[in-house]
């Protein structure tokens, strides 16, 4: 399957292709960090990013403008309050990393290399917290849901496996449009960010 982003929305979302200073950008576990909260809430100013990841409004806004250099974000003037007040949203919420159909050039391999290599650290430190939780609720420490998974294998034609991704992304996207746009009052009734990975691997893969 391609090597999309967790972050693609409907189904009749064009992908974006990521070039090679797209990948480079990517690179850094904040910039990848804001992109996937940015894909999850109609827009956000720094301060909101910064609460949110518990990173200083300075570095967000220096990895925001990071961002909109590779195309990632861009500003959203028609959220803000004021001239002063600088809004930012995701320009597209679906990127791909090459395909048979727009091949990378054979230069940016070794940046895909690169941000592969990334997200792979991104899901072992999901998994690795995931499994630290679960040991906690096992022992009757922390009775609070965190997290869950589901391990299991199905026999499927690509076709199939590819209906069963799309229907999976049908469901992502109406949770997405339950808390879109941020508010005051989602802390207060305990709307948090919740990470998600759907992957699925063939057995000859």
């Amino acid at each position: 399957m391609d090597a999309d982003q967790p972050t693609r929305s409907a189904p009749d979302l064009v992908p974006t292709v990521m070039t090679s200073p797209m990948l480079k950008a990517m690179a850094h576990p904040v910039r990848r960090r804001i992109v996937s909260v940015l894909g999850a809430v109609d827009h956000a100013r720094a301060a909101d990013l910064a609460r949110q990841l518990d990173v200083p409004a300075n570095a967000v806004s220096f990895h925001l403008r990071a961002l909109a250099d590779a195309g990632f974000v861009e500003e959203a003037p028609e959220f803000a309050r004021d001239r002063r007040d600088r809004v930012w949203k995701a320009v597209n919420q679906s990127w791909q990393a090459g395909s048979p159909q727009q091949p990378l050039a054979p230069e940016e391999e070794g940046s895909l290399a690169a941000y592969l290599h990334q997200v792979t650290i991104d899901q072992q430190d999901m998994m690795a917290r995931l499994a630290a939780w679960a040991q906690e609720r096992a022992a009757g420490r922390d009775l609070e849901p965190r997290g869950e998974i589901s391990i299991g294998a199905l026999r499927l034609t690509t076709a199939e496996a590819r209906q069963v991704f799309d229907d999976v992304e049908a469901v992502l996207d109406r949770a997405r449009s339950l808390h879109h746009e941020s508010t005051d009052a989602d802390e207060a009734a305990g709307v948090r960010v919740w990470d998600y990975t759907f992957m699925a691997a063939r057995d000859d893969t």
